[in-house]
């Protein structure tokens, strides 16, 4: 067994790297906001629900609470990339409900188009997780009210497709 006496970096390659990567992400979201997705592409984006400026509807963060993937094919309108604040918005229905997604770059932990069998994984910039806010408290109904019966929003988990890490 030979020792690796490669000498431990002092400039930040990894993090240059994965920054260029998530440009690749940008890059290829600002195509679809301009040109919409040709052919058969789409993308399937996960990310941290629990990471500091993202925005979500109160029940994907509830069923959610630290990670989602979103596909974005047929259906989503105002996908918009910020490159200022790296990040992007889109517009997408859960179960019937239009939703609009504010996602911030660090957020991602994977984008994948399976068109083309392209994908990229990503850790997480360390952050401290967004204190979940404490449920409001729901009205009782009145005696003669019946309680709305619970929308469930509909996103297909990709759980059981993705690689298992070592």
């Amino acid at each position: 067994m030979t020792e690796d006496n490669t000498p431990e970096s002092l400039l930040p390659y990894e993090r240059w790297t994965e920054n260029a990567l998530r440009a690749v992400v940008l890059d290829a979201l600002e195509h679809a906001a301009r040109e919409g997705l040709p052919g058969e592409h789409h993308f399937y984006i996960s990310f941290r629900t629990d990471h500091p400026g993202v925005s979500i509807p109160a029940h994907l963060k509830a069923r959610y609470p630290t990670e989602i993937t979103i596909v974005l094919q047929h259906r989503f309108w105002d996908l918009k990339v910020d490159r200022a604040k790296p990040g992007f918005s889109v517009g997408l229905s859960f179960g019937g409900l239009p939703s609009q997604l504010v996602v911030p770059l660090e957020a991602l932990t994977a984008f994948h188009d399976p068109h083309i069998r392209f994908g990229l994984r990503f850790e997480p910039e360390a952050f401290e997780p967004t204190p979940e806010p404490a449920p409001a408290a729901e009205p009782e109904p009145a005696p003669s009210e019946a309680p709305a019966p619970a929308s469930q929003p509909q996103v297909v988990s990709l759980d059981a497709f993705r690689r298992k890490r070592d």
